[in-house]
């Protein structure tokens, strides 16, 4: 039987759009969820995120850091943007704000997370990363330089990279690699403000070529859109309005 896994991330504190993910994945029967990070930052219910994503974790999801949870954690604000010379006060306050929503469990649990997992099906190498293998940060963007590409892709062995980060899905084959990024989650930039997961099915065999397909089940983004404008910190306006539209408005 060939291997189904259901991959998601970018949850970003939005537990409505976690809550279509995972509803429309249950459709297609997934064996495993694969978890890429950046569960917290910036929605408005990170703690039921935290618990709906342990849960999944108990019935075997792999469950990675994304480099918001760093911020989110442990206050590390340039580790988690380090290609800003400034962390602007909004993403701060964001992050502090989400701290103070999580239990002291919930915070260790973010900060026990590793940044990478791998899973084998047979002889093909599924890796979960947030950015790029080897970082949270370097993403793999489709305008990305070839150059830059190439090098990012090849510190890894993996057959399969499972990555995150530019909130943008991609579904591509470089070379030996499938590059799967299911968009995000619950703070889309492309347009559509409906939630993202994709489907890796990996099949049986001497010479398996593991396919996947991406999935935009829509929720009310309006509803969750609302309750981060009605919280009022600094930048929540611009917030609601990527929520809302699904564009990166700020």
């Amino acid at each position: 039987m060939p291997l189904k896994l259901a991959v998601l991330g970018d949850i970003h504190g939005n537990v409505a759009a976690l809550e279509a993910a995972l509803a429309d994945a249950k459709k297609h029967k997934p064996d495993r969820y694969l978890i890429t990070g950046d569960l917290t930052f910036n929605g408005p219910r990170p703690g039921e995120v935290i618990d709906k994503v342990r849960a999944l974790e108990k019935a075997g999801a792999l469950v990675i850091a994304g480099n918001t949870d760093v911020a989110v954690a442990d206050s590390d604000y340039a580790a988690a943007f380090p290609w800003l010379d400034d962390v602007p006060s909004t993403h701060i306050a964001a992050a502090d704000w989400a701290r103070d929503q999580l239990s002291d469990e919930q915070l260790e649990y973010l900060r026990r997370l590793p940044y990478e997992r791998r899973i084998w099906s047979d002889d093909t190498l599924v890796l979960v990363c947030h950015g790029s293998p080897g970082s949270l940060t370097a993403g793999l963007p489709a305008d990305l330089d070839p150059t830059a590409t190439v090098d990012r892709v090849t510190r890894t062995d993996a057959r399969v990279i499972c990555c995150g980060h530019t909130h943008l899905a991609d579904v591509r084959e470089l070379g030996r690699k499938l590059i799967v990024n299911p968009g995000s989650c619950g703070y889309a930039f492309d347009g559509d403000p409906a939630a993202c997961w994709a489907l890796l099915t990996v099949p049986e065999g001497e010479d398996p070529q593991p396919t996947a397909e991406l999935f935009r089940p829509t929720y009310d983004a309006g509803a969750a859109a609302e309750e981060v404008a009605a919280r009022g910190l600094a930048g929540d306006v611009y917030r609601a309005a990527t929520i809302r539209t699904g564009r990166l408005i700020r």
